[in-house]
């Protein structure tokens, strides 16, 4: 049976995702913001948290209404058959996502969700579920856009970026959806080598390994939230995780370098832990002494420009980039994510593509330069820029 879901993803990766649900056989595939809205069956419910690279969480809308106030909210609420989703026995936590001026308390909304259903549960068996913030049985997503309200059943549970695979960290690392969402936009596939001169904890490398051998990243996952719904069906499940990737032989390599020896004692760490070490190497070099690289490759980096480092030694930086893979990079087709425009200023290349990105809080952009042998004028003569490929 057909149903509609909703898969959450990062403002700049929608269509990277609806290209995503749509390979792995979603109907009906429409684009929102920060989010696709799809149908399909079980089966397709349980591979989409398995499978895909972008969405963040999968959701299940059980209940849509128009309310003006939380008061309304509660009445609407208390109208669905939760019995049909879950046991008075078991737990459940709410988190809300309000887009609305008539609801200006997202923790009084929750409030009055939770009033609605556990005045459903006393009615009906006089027995009411308990709300547990940490790790919970159940996750109920309630998301308002004005007067709409719509409540979901959340089948992820921890956020899908969490993948399962990163044992420790660098300071500030990249998030694994965002990643591999850069990895989709430049059109990785694993056609080639894969280098990131300043690979931190290695989540490029990681993901660019999965997307290569066609790896579902959420195998490494000790469970999905879906895994304790009343309709569970762990046979199904079990195919699904038991199924082997299509056949696709990675040919080539992965390198990943970076000047700090911890970040790549913490990068080995984390590929051990995916089991992918005989497909990346690492080795700590700072993208100063890269004087060469194999044939064949595409590059792909997120060099710092936060807060932590100066701005003449951040420009410094920045310049040397771009020499570096004026120098050492030739044939290459290179990606870079970065805030600052000065920082971009520096690395002396126009791109040619730019692409907007969140990274965090912060408004990045993406941009690819194709590194060519020869004069620079003669490849650029007459091209324009995209914004995206």
């Amino acid at each position: 049976m057909s149903f509609e879901l909703v898969a959450k993803t990062m403002q700049g990766l929608e269509e990277v995702l609806a290209k995503e649900i749509t390979e792995l056989g979603g109907d009906e595939v429409q684009i929102g913001r920060r989010m696709v809205s799809f149908s399909g069956d079980q089966r397709l419910l349980y591979k989409s948290n398995l499978y895909l690279r972008t969405a963040v969480r999968i959701l299940k809308p059980i209940a849509t209404f128009r309310a003006k106030n939380p008061d309304e909210v509660y009445e609407q609420v208390r109208k669905i058959q939760w019995e049909k989703y879950f046991s008075p026995n078991q737990t459940f936590t709410i988190d809300t996502v309000v887009y609305s001026e008539l609801f200006r308390h997202s923790k009084f909304l929750a409030y009055r969700v939770k009033d609605g259903m556990a005045d459903y549960f006393m009615e009906k068996f006089e027995k009411r579920p308990s709300v547990r913030l940490t790790n919970p049985d159940i996750y109920i997503n309630v998301h308002v856009s004005h007067e709409t309200c719509t409540i979901s059943l959340d089948s992820s549970g921890e956020s899908l970026h969490k993948r399962g695979y990163r044992v420790d960290q660098t300071e500030a690392p990249l998030n694994e959806v965002l990643a591999a969402g850069m990895l989709l936009l430049a059109g990785w596939e694993g056609q080639c080598n894969f280098i990131d001169p300043m690979c931190g904890s290695g989540t490029l490398l990681i993901e660019a390994a999965l997307i290569a051998l066609k790896i579902p990243p959420g195998i490494y996952r000790k469970g999905f939230a879906f895994e304790k719904w009343l309709d569970f069906d762990a046979e199904l499940f079990e195919d699904l995780c038991s199924e082997e990737p299509d056949e696709n032989p990675f040919k080539f390599k992965i390198y990943g370098s970076d000047m700090s020896a911890q970040a790549i004692s913490i990068a080995q760490k984390n590929v051990k832990s995916a089991s992918l070490g005989k497909h990346i190497e690492l080795e700590t070099r700072s993208i100063q002494k890269i004087t060469e690289a194999p044939e064949n490759g595409m590059l792909v980096m997120n060099p710092p420009y936060g807060e932590r480092i100066s701005s003449n030694d951040l420009l410094a930086l920045y310049e040397t980039i771009g020499e570096r893979l004026k120098h050492a990079f030739m044939g290459y087709t290179a990606w870079i994510l970065s805030y600052r425009e000065e920082c971009f200023d520096k690395i002396g290349l126009r791109p040619s593509a730019r692409i907007p990105l969140m990274n965090g809080a912060l408004d990045c952009e993406f941009r690819k330069y194709d590194i060519f042998r020869g004069k620079r004028k003669e490849l650029y003569e007459d091209k324009p820029i995209t914004h995206g490929e």
